[in-house]
């Protein structure tokens, strides 16, 4: 049976035109934005799993009733925090002379700095729409300095694609990384020397292992922070070549 529009799933808290809400006798003290920041702060210190209204609430030391003046649902709230998220990119200026390939590396580059910094980020950016103010000014600055690549028009998505699902891959992986490292005490490099230790007493990873020795001499770094550094500089630079290469070949 047809759902009645009334009791249709809701898209996106930017779809129902409550964003900038005000409702009578709402608690003082108390606001959307502060509301939203303590969220951010609180999935950034405890992850999603243990994230509630309630446990919102005792952060701002008000009534869980007290956060629904302001927002519907959890959901609502996730999606708020997202956006909010966004809004901590530095996004370069793309009517400027810089050069576009100088512009692609710093969106890259803050991007990955975000997935890593709000784990919590990659999950949500794949459930929601995406269609924040903030999300939706980081897109424009991608597709304005995209099209200046001289990339004709139908390979402009798939550029967008090839950069910005390769950082939103290895940012999600590296922040989640960092993410178990924390929780198990140890730094980076103890946890990879004891994940390493682990997995060669498996013969059949270790063989493997084995195989790749070679590759991992030549990726070079002493540290698991300079390992992945080379990795991401060395695979965006893989990607910028090759919308050069693309370039030309259509010139």
């Amino acid at each position: 049976m047809a759902r009645s529009a009334e009791g249709a799933a809701r898209t996106s808290v930017w779809l129902e035109g409550k964003v900038r809400r005000g409702r009578g006798g709402q608690p003082s003290g108390l606001d959307r934005d502060r509301i939203t920041g303590a969220t951010v702060r609180l999935l950034d210190a405890e992850g999603m799993a243990k994230f509630s209204m309630r446990r919102l609430a005792a952060e701002l030391n008000v009534t869980a009733m007290s956060v629904y003046w302001y927002v519907d649902t959890k959901d609502d709230l996730l999606e708020l925090a997202l956006d909010a998220a966004f809004g901590e990119l530095a996004l370069p200026d793309p009517e400027t002379d810089e050069d576009w390939r100088d512009q692609l590396r710093a969106l890259a580059g803050e991007y990955r700095a975000l997935l890593v910094r709000h784990p919590w980020l990659s999950p949500l950016a794949g459930t929601f729409l995406n269609i924040g103010p903030n999300s939706l000014a980081f897109s424009r600055v991608v597709q304005q300095v995209i099209r200046r690549t001289g990339l004709p028009a139908s390979g402009l998505t798939g550029a967008i694609s090839a950069v910005f699902q390769f950082v939103y891959g290895f940012g999600t992986i590296e922040g989640h990384f960092i993410a178990r490292t924390a929780a198990a005490g140890l730094t980076q490099d103890e946890y990879f020397r004891h994940a390493m230790t682990a997995v060669n007493q498996s013969p059949s990873a270790a063989e493997v292992i084995q195989e790749s020795a070679d590759l991992m001499a030549a990726r070079g770094g002493d540290t698991v922070e300079e390992m992945r550094e080379r990795d991401f500089t060395f695979a965006l630079e893989l990607l910028v070549a090759g919308i050069e290469a693309m370039v030309n070949r259509n010139s």
